[in-house]
């Protein structure tokens, strides 16, 4: 789960008779495995799904996206052909079709041995053959810190409309249908489900009839690869759009969730909650599982389907297991998939991952592709412990005492049955059958925080429910030197208790409960325990002015174009959100995190919550204009981004797991792209930039040798095309220069949307780099277009990356920020041989 773990532990087992299939060795070739084959044929959406196209580059709804009737029989003539073709080409062979993808690629799944992948890739009317891989899944503040209630939800007509009209698409764990967040009766504004809407809601026994509304109008599971390879557990993982985990419902609650839903957790209330977007539906469409993860045939099947049905938006909170194999990222069935979608005029918000703070860590590649990295906000919920020497240790928990008490280690309070010897965990407080009841009673028992519970095998619940079952005052826990750069989020802590995250802090509070020990002079043995202490605050937010900062486990850019990691002219991530200690809807199922078990909210970190905070704010923009495209909406994110924290000092970001607010410095593009989002601005960018689905195949086709994989995915033929573009060219909001060769020229082409506006032109150029934009000035008529022209010199040799910033300031007031990155800079070489 996208739920962070900073350790960065990944287990893979393949056991019993299960090891050739799930390992999957490309050496093997008589077992089975699970491959994604793309015919050349064009899908459904390709013939009807596309949308019309004005001057200024503006979607306008066509027939496209409400074709269910044209686009059925056509999908299933596809999937006639797709038969037919397995027939002829495995002829007498055994096989087992998954999937029938036919509206944003035409293709399939298919469980096959190597041998018959190699048949299938030889026919003529097989584009690609690409095995199947994993991906894993990478607010009751948050609405205010992003001044929604006074600034973007009053542009959109107030909370009870904020989102109305638009869907959003979820491909994760599925949801809780039960939780108040997604209610259709909590609104005295009605929800009527939008006519473009064609999805259905599954009915399973974990799913009952009713489970949706028209709030939640829409919901299915894709499990199709996961059963094939025998890794579903139908009763733990839910055959149905159920939320085993909680990530789902978490992540849909943060776009679209009711507004003013109570937060109580643990019996305390922490505020109410809203998602971004309140008045927006939701269309559930899980592929991904709590034990498991996903398969990217699965996530194609799901990504299709909710193009399919109608959505506007699309939110992945996934990341691959491996960067793609093949000429380039982009190239994959999941990113094709989504060109296609964006095609169709849905908007795609991706997680950029929690692989940061080290370069290139970019799970999510493509321009097409709105990328989301994680920021802190403002409130925070800090607790400490007082020791009995004046001394205050800063620790996390959600749980406070207000007298004092004397402190017992866990090592000091065993029976007489139970030694460290014979229970090297004992200290772990997992079982009050090992410790003596007199020792501990009324006193706060001290545990160890140790590797165990960053696997899993040792849990705060347990050790809590030892120290209810000894009848402790509350619990300390201490960190184990060996969990090295971990970082928690406040937990609930059913009674009083506190977390020290540090190990140098838990040094502190250890020395001091060894020296106030008594011991007798002969035996050593203890004879009073002497340290005392109280645990403070916990349950109060805090409000810090030094938020937003980008967070280390944020993934960082550049983004790397191939598996040889050279980097791309695309700039990633997009901007930064609020991804860290997020409130948000928790399903009743959910066991992700064992803390939140059994509660209605959960307290998450990670990139998985900062991309839906995008997911729901792109609703508003798109309920406000109607006819932006993706790139339009994606524009409108990006120029708008602020780049200041709220004291007006630089974002800064974290750069180490260990101690990250001691190791932090001014965030780059890198880090945070073009900023923090600002949700009002965003609703009034004054300027947009545009590009289209041909500009990506464009784009696409100016990688060296990608001609043949084009045509496989796009059915675009780039022969056809009098020229290409590099990803420098692209008419994104920023500009990427992987290499700049002693000069290049770039031109930027922006569509005034507002009034008729005059703007001045400002930039900063990067180190080693002169820079000139031209025109200075302009002024510029409402509808109509500007081409900038930027002239780029390197004027010194580097291979470190700078950056830099084009400003232009309206005299309306709109200000738009297009960022600027040279990673390599080659001048003319004046040296005499």
């Amino acid at each position: 789960m996208e739920r962070i773990y900073w350790a960065h532990l990944v287990v893979v087992l393949c056991l019993g008779m299960f090891v050739s299939s799930l390992c999957q060795d490309d050496s093997d070739t008589d077992f089975s495995a699970v491959y994604i084959v793309t015919l050349r044929q064009a899908p459904a959406a390709h013939h009807f799904g596309e949308l019309a196209t004005d001057r200024a580059g503006f979607k306008h709804r066509s027939p496209g996206r409400n074709i269910s009737r044209k686009n059925r029989k056509y999908g299933s003539y596809i999937a006639q052909a797709q038969d037919s073709l397995l027939r002829r080409a495995l002829r007498g062979e055994q096989y087992l079709k998954l999937y029938s993808y036919h509206y944003l690629i035409n293709g399939f799944a298919v469980l096959i041995t190597p041998l018959q992948a190699d048949k299938l890739s030889k026919r003529r009317e097989v584009a690609n053959v690409v095995l199947d891989f994993s991906v894993r899944t990478a607010t009751s503040h948050t609405p205010q810190f992003l001044g929604l209630p006074d600034g973007a939800w009053i542009e959109v007509g107030g909370f009870e409309s904020a989102g109305e009209g638009i869907i959003i698409g979820f491909v994760d764990t599925g949801i809780d249908p039960k939780h108040p967040s997604f209610a259709d009766n909590i609104s005295k504004y009605p929800f009527p489900v939008p006519a473009h809407f064609s999805g259905i809601c599954e009915v399973t026994r974990d799913f009952p009839s009713g489970s949706c509304n028209r709030k939640l109008i829409g919901a299915r599971h894709f499990a199709e690869s996961a059963i094939t390879r025998g890794i579903f557990n139908a009763t733990q993982d839910y055959a149905s759009p159920s939320d085993g985990d909680g990530h789902g419902t978490h992540t849909a609650s943060v776009a679209a969730g009711n507004h003013g839903i109570p937060v109580v957790v643990a019996g305390h209330h922490f505020g109410n909650a809203s998602g971004m977007a309140p008045h927006s539906h939701i269309a559930v469409y899980k592929a991904l599982y709590k034990n498991l993860g996903g398969f990217a045939a699965d996530v194609v099947a799901a990504i299709d389907q909710a193009a399919q049905d109608g959505v506007d938006i699309i939110n992945l909170a996934i990341t691959p297991n491996r960067r793609p194999a093949g000429i380039a990222t982009f190239f994959n069935p999941i990113d094709m998939a989504l060109l296609s979608a964006v095609k169709a005029g849905i908007f795609v918000v991706h997680a950029a991952g929690n692989t940061g703070p080290s370069p290139k860590s970019m799970s999510s590649f493509s321009p097409w592709i709105f990328t989301v990295g994680a920021a802190s906000h403002d409130r925070t919920y800090s607790n400490s412990i007082i020791l009995g020497s004046n001394l205050t240790i800063p620790g996390v928990g959600l749980a406070r005492t207000d007298t004092m008490h004397a402190l017992i280690s866990a090592i000091h309070a065993l029976n007489n049955e139970t030694t460290v010897a014979s229970d090297m965990y004992v200290g772990e407080c997992q079982d009050s059958s090992s410790f003596n009841l007199d020792l501990v009673q009324g006193n706060l028992l001290i545990c160890s925080y140790s590797i165990r519970f960053v696997l899993g095998l040792a849990t705060f619940k347990q050790a809590l429910q030892t120290a209810k079952n000894l009848s402790a005052a509350g619990v300390v826990f201490y960190m184990d030197p060996l969990v090295i750069g971990f970082q928690l989020n406040p937990v609930p802590l059913g009674m009083p208790s506190i977390i020290i995250p540090s190990p140098d802090d838990s040094k502190i509070l250890l020395q001091y409960y060894n020296s106030s020990l008594e011991r007798d002079e002969l035996t050593k043995e203890i004879i009073k325990y002497g340290a005392v202490a109280t645990i403070c605050g916990g349950l109060q937010a805090n409000y810090s002015n030094s938020a937003p900062r980008v967070m280390y486990y944020s993934a960082r850019g550049p983004d790397p174009e191939d598996n040889v990691l050279d980097d791309a002219d695309i700039m990633k991530p997009n901007l930064v959100a609020p991804g860290n200690f997020i409130w948000a809807a928790w399903s009743s199922l959910g066991t992700d995190s064992v803390e939140f078990q059994g509660e209605n909210f959960a307290m998450m970190s990670g990139t998985s919550m900062a991309a839906p905070h995008v997911a729901g704010l792109a609703a508003l923009i798109k309920q406000k204009f109607p006819s932006f495209s993706p790139s339009a909406i994606a524009s409108a994110l990006s120029t708008t981004a602020s780049l200041y924290d709220k004291t007006g000092r630089p974002i800064m970001a974290q750069r180490a797991y260990a101690n990250p607010d001691l190791n932090q410095s001014p965030a780059t593009p890198f880090d945070m792209g073009s900023g923090f989002v600002n949700a009002t601005v965003a609703l009034d960018p004054g300027l947009i930039l545009y590009s289209s689905y041909d500009d990506y195949v464009l784009f696409l086709c100016g990688i060296n040798g990608s001609a043949p994989v084009v045509l496989s995915y796009t059915s675009q033929n780039c022969w056809d095309y009098n020229s290409t573009i590099s990803g420098s060219d692209l008419n994104l909001p920023s500009i990427v220069l992987a290499k700049l060769n002693q000069s290049k020229t770039i031109q930027r082409s922006v569509i005034n949307i507002a009034g008729n506006e005059t703007y001045s032109v400002g930039w900063s150029s990067p180190f080693g780099v002169s820079v000139k934009v031209v025109p200075t000035h302009f002024s510029i008529a409402s509808g109509e277009t500007q081409v900038l022209t930027v002239y780029f010199n390197a004027i010194m040799n580097s291979s470190v990356a700078s950056f830099g910033r084009i400003g232009l300031f309206g005299n309306h007031g709109h200000i738009v920020n297009i960022p600027l990155s040279v990673i390599v800079k080659m001048s003319y070489n004046i040296t005499n041989s």
